[in-house]
């Protein structure tokens, strides 16, 4: 299993701080979350059904043709190399580790190359993985670049796969819309943008045979009927999603400038998360953790320059927070006292 964020529970029994006083920025997931109502006892006693209006409100908010409810994007990113033929693929690096894991365990031969390389010589790649914006980087591409590489991929019968994870904030820049063409796969997560990661929920956008394979796949009842229950509700929300967008794009720049007056400016983002290179991320990791902030940390990897990612902070005392305890931290590792 590789890591990821949000092992909160294992943070605190390390360094021995409680639950409750850990501010938890290892993940990318909004902490605006989306308000669940509460749930009507038929959808617990009941076996969920495909025709109860999900994929209607989904697509009218994806703008997608073809789309098929998942267990989060991670169970399509599991699934989908399963469908193809051993062959060459690219997965942009650094990146979300699970998509060239799976590749590689479906027995694909992966190469995992920065985001220039990938369109550079995708003429020797079968299947290109490109995050959108990227996870951690926060790389951001033209709409009109991505369909090149596309045609250029299909024409040779090979796909490019998208992970749209965190462009809610930004849908305007989705492929949702063009996925209908052969060799095109679009991931949408529900969990970071209405920030229901607890509900592993997402949606595979593509042509209607690709998901018709997907679907065999992965088996019936993707999604329990509390989860569709909820989509449906949240799916439709458009103030609310509408207030989200503006609200993400907000704390997403807050953080940005408070990591720079840190000193932590080398780096990007996105409207969830900032990631800074650092070259002792893992000391900084350990130094914060110390003073109960959980961050994320990537350096173990070739592939991903030592760095760390930084969640959004709810609101202004847990950015605060951050700021005082990166001071501090940086303070302790370079040997200077903390004033105050």
């Amino acid at each position: 299993m590789l890591e990821h964020g949000g092992r909160l529970r294992r943070a605190a029994e390390r360094y021995r701080i409680p639950l409750a006083d850990w501010l938890d920025l290892s993940t990318g997931i909004s902490p605006f979350g989306w308000p669940p109502p509460a749930l009507p006892a038929e959808v617990w006693q009941r076996l969920p059904e495909d025709d109860d209006g999900l994929v209607e409100v989904a697509r009218d908010y994806y703008g997608a043709p073809h789309l098929l409810p998942v267990a989060g994007s991670q169970a399509a990113i599991q699934a989908l190399p399963r469908l193809r033929a051993p062959g060459r693929v690219g997965v942009i690096a650094p990146g979300y580790a699970e998509h060239a894991q799976a590749w590689r365990r479906a027995g694909h031969e992966v190469e995992r190359l920065p985001a220039a390389q990938l369109f550079e010589t995708a003429e020797r790649l079968d299947v290109v993985v490109l995050i959108h914006p990227n996870n951690p980087g926060a790389e951001r591409f033209q709409r009109g670049d991505l369909l090149g590489l596309h045609a250029r991929l299909a024409s040779r019968g090979g796909w490019l796969v998208v992970d749209e994870a965190f462009i809610d904030a930004t849908p305007e820049r989705s492929l949702c819309g063009d996925s209908d063409r052969e060799g095109l796969v679009v991931l949408r997560s529900i969990g970071k943008f209405f920030g229901l990661a607890g509900a592993r929920a997402g949606f595979a956008c593509a042509s209607a045979g690709l998901l018709d394979a997907l679907r065999e796949r992965l088996g019936p009842w993707a999604l329990s009927g509390p989860t569709r229950h909820v989509l449906m509700q949240a799916l439709a929300d458009r103030d609310w999603q509408a207030a989200a967008r503006t609200r993400l794009i907000w704390a997403g720049t807050q953080l940005g400038e408070s990591l720079d007056r840190c000193g932590l400016s080398e780096g990007a983002g996105c409207a969830y998360f900032q990631w800074r290179r650092h070259p002792q991320a893992t000391r900084l990791h350990d130094a914060l953790a110390r003073r109960g902030i959980l961050v994320r940390c990537f350096d173990s990897d070739e592939a991903t320059p030592p760095s760390l990612r930084f969640g959004l902070p709810a609101d202004a005392a847990a950015r605060q927070r951050l700021e005082r305890g990166l001071h501090e931290a940086l303070s302790e590792m370079s040997g200077r006292e903390v004033a105050g």
